[in-house]
């Protein structure tokens, strides 16, 4: 399985960085239940559907369900605040940015729950991007592993600009690939839906690089 999921060319995987909160970090919790909560309202109505997904992608402890919803429930009744969320853990996890794109793709996952992500949902999404640390183009990046690149740009998958070279592509290739393992997620232990959201983004990518190289392949006229 996953040497199929890291087609086209089966590379081994590397998990070495740490990708985890630390271990009984309850601000962190309480940050990253706010930010569902207020990503769930930032197109202004919550939706049984978006808690739901929010229960799956950051799973609360055995026993700590009813304790989710009430954080839930208070955190939702306005966006106002989700700054300071973002911020919070920005600072406490900004050596660890895979953790913190992991968060993102969760917040993308809460916002595709009930429909097509919208203008307000993608500016909160930006916005926690910035507070987060990352840069526009990686923003982008994550942006399209989610989403799908915009007007058919593979590039914005691998976080890179129409014009990169091979050896660039293949690099940020294998980069994107193996931080986006599925197999990676598997290791930590991650709740089914995140390694499913693994899936689908090592299958963008792996889509994106197939693109660029059939694409690089072309003779100029």
């Amino acid at each position: 399985m996953a040497a199929r999921a890291f087609d086209p060319e089966a590379e081994p995987p590397e998990f070495a960085e740490e990708c985890a909160p630390r271990p009984n970090d309850v601000g962190f919790t309480a940050a990253v239940i706010g930010l569902a909560a207020k990503m769930a309202k930032a197109d202004g109505a919550v939706s049984e559907t978006e808690l739901r997904a929010a229960a799956q992608v950051f799973r609360p402890p055995p026993g700590e369900e009813e304790n989710f919803r009430r954080a839930f429930s208070l955190a939702k009744q306005t966006v106002l605040g989700f700054d300071s969320y973002a911020r919070q853990i920005g600072r406490k996890y900004r050596a660890r940015p895979c953790l913190l794109e992991d968060v993102l793709d969760g917040l993308f996952h809460i916002a595709a729950a009930d429909g097509p992500v919208g203008p307000e949902e993608l500016a909160y999404l930006e916005e926690v991007a910035v507070h987060f640390g990352f840069t526009e183009m990686e923003f982008r990046r994550i942006r399209a592993t989610n989403l799908g690149p915009e007007a058919g740009d593979p590039y914005a998958i691998l976080g890179l600009l129409p014009g990169a070279s091979m050896e660039e592509v293949r690099q940020a290739w294998r980069r994107t690939a193996a931080e986006n393992h599925p197999d990676r997620m598997l290791q930590r232990g991650a709740p089914p839906e995140f390694v499913e959201i693994a899936r689908d983004k090592t299958a963008a990518i792996n889509a994106a690089y197939a693109q660029i190289r059939e694409e690089l392949s072309v003779p100029a006229n």
